[in-house]
């Protein structure tokens, strides 16, 4: 389910409770047996920074843009589509400080997908695997395609083949982190997907999301 502000805009509104979600977690990944937050995480996640995937994290003096997202949000997808390209290119030419937080609203796939992107991170292909799952959504959630085997099929389309990446998808090894972010979140009353801060400062997703002019000034500004 979702909803635009204003009526049909851009930002997509979550209906479902934080409660309801942090619950639906512990079922996804129940063979997770530790609920410390010490639980493994990629080295990538900073604990600062709301555990966090974080790029250029050591760079002072740019801007950081914190980015709030589920991997099945439709305008999370049409954000990644007009956006990501130049996201991609403050990481590479150290622009920007960038921290994507994946979070799962969107039920039992979202929880899926956030644990099997936090272990392509681990292999160094987060952003080609961010990308493709975006580029290859199911026009529904909860179809089947972000199930275990769809993301594995996923991987393999960006050259996530290895046996670790396979057990740490098929196993759920950071389902305890994806409740960390989750936890962070509701914390931060994070309600809407996708939300971006710029230093601290939250952006305009009806004004600058889907004009690459208009978000690329918000951020560079």
């Amino acid at each position: 389910m979702s909803k635009q502000p204003g009526g049909d805009k851009v930002t997509r509104y979550i209906v479902i409770g934080m409660v309801v979600f942090i619950v639906a977690v512990g079922v996804i990944f129940s063979f997770v047996s530790s609920s410390s937050k010490a639980a493994p995480y990629p080295s990538i996640v900073s604990k600062s920074e709301g555990y966090g995937i974080v790029f250029n994290g050591d760079l002072k003096n740019v801007p950081k843009v914190d980015i709030w997202e589920d991997m099945q949000c439709p305008y999370c997808g049409r954000f990644e589509g007009v956006n990501g390209p130049y996201i991609q290119k403050l990481i590479k030419e150290k622009k920007a400080t960038i921290v994507f937080h994946v979070l799962s609203f969107a039920g039992p796939e979202s929880v899926l997908a956030a644990n099997a992107v936090a272990c392509s991170a681990d292999e160094g292909k987060f952003l080609q695997y961010h990308e493709y799952l975006y580029a290859n959504q199911s026009p529904t959630e909860n179809s089947g395609k972000w199930s275990t085997e769809g993301l594995l099929s996923a991987g393999s389309e960006v050259g996530l083949t290895s046996s670790t990446f396979k057990s740490c998808v098929a196993d759920g090894t950071y389902g305890q982190w994806v409740k960390n972010v989750a936890d962070d979140g509701a914390a931060k009353n994070i309600n809407a997907t996708p939300t971006v801060f710029k230093d601290g400062q939250k952006l305009d997703g009806n004004v600058v999301f889907f004009d690459p002019v208009a978000f690329a000034k918000a951020i560079e500004g």
